[in-house]
């Protein structure tokens, strides 16, 4: 949200910060920010039950009119690295509260966790937080984190991955195809990735799972055949008779037989 004027659709301040950044890089005279201390928030709409749950503490004994319904707005803000209440899963936790459009009162809401309902207050000040509270980002520690993330597509001059550090033209990445899986077109949570909700990518895909296409039959099973069933059992101290059916795809091993000869290969163990 516009740091300035949270009810403003103008996006200049984006500008006056990439400047910044780019005074920054030239060595240039650059003023911070007024904004910079201030907690950094930003605006998304009820759109699922997973966003709406958390929000029914609030609507208790309320009129219909006077609730938080869906496609309402709410205010959302990131918590800092190191951050969290002591005892919080940081993968399962993300404060939302209804929407407030005075910057001046981000500090002395009462937020709510959407995973738990559980109430927290955030602060801008010190390192960590504590059982009610939590350091939350200022729009501050969002910009020195951008200005230096490493950009995961693209390579340095001398064709390796970008580091924090990386400066120069960039290039491409060269892609090399080690595995095939197949996932689906939709998101399980689309929405609420963008709102940054969901923290973890295992929640986000649909993946439907190939036999044929997994890392066994894929990798593994074609390396194994290409060495001496005698070393195998010797190895993986299996039967000859279990290997050479493995090897001979007339039977599936277990997960333990499995992982037995998949050990024996390089890289694999």
């Amino acid at each position: 949200m516009n740091p300035a004027d949270p009810e403003s659709e103008d996006r200049e301040w984006i500008a006056q910060i990439w400047l910044g950044l780019i005074r920054n890089s030239l060595g240039l005279s650059n003023q911070n920010p007024s904004f910079e201390n201030e907690p950094a928030v930003g605006r998304l709409s009820i759109t699922s039950p997973a966003v709406m749950r958390p929000l029914e503490k609030l609507n208790e004994g309320k009129a219909y009119i006077d609730k938080i319904k869906p496609f309402n707005f709410l205010v959302s803000c990131h918590v800092r690295p190191f951050g969290h209440p002591p005892g919080v899963d940081p993968e399962r936790f993300h404060l939302i509260s209804p929407y407030e459009s005075d910057s001046r009162q981000w500090l002395k809401k009462t937020w709510i966790d959407q995973y738990s309902g559980n109430d927290y207050r955030i602060t801008t000040t010190g390192h960590h937080g504590d059982r009610h509270t939590a350091r939350v980002k200022t729009y501050g520690d969002v910009l020195r984190e951008y200005e230096v993330h490493p950009e995961s597509k693209y390579a340095d001059k001398n064709g390796k991955p970008c580091g924090k550090q990386t400066i120069g033209l960039l290039q491409r990445r060269h892609v090399l195809i080690d595995q095939i899986v197949p996932i689906g077109k939709e998101s399980n949570s689309l929405e609420e990735v963008d709102a940054g909700l969901v923290h973890s990518a295992e929640n986000v895909y649909t993946i439907y799972t190939d036999p044929k296409r997994d890392e066994w039959n894929s990798k593994i099973l074609p390396r194994l055949k290409s060495i001496p069933v005698p070393i195998l059992v010797n190895l993986s101290g299996l039967s000859a008779t279990t290997v050479k059916d493995t090897l001979a795809e007339r039977s599936s091993p277990y997960r333990k037989n499995r992982e037995r000869l998949a050990a024996i290969l390089p890289g694999q163990s």
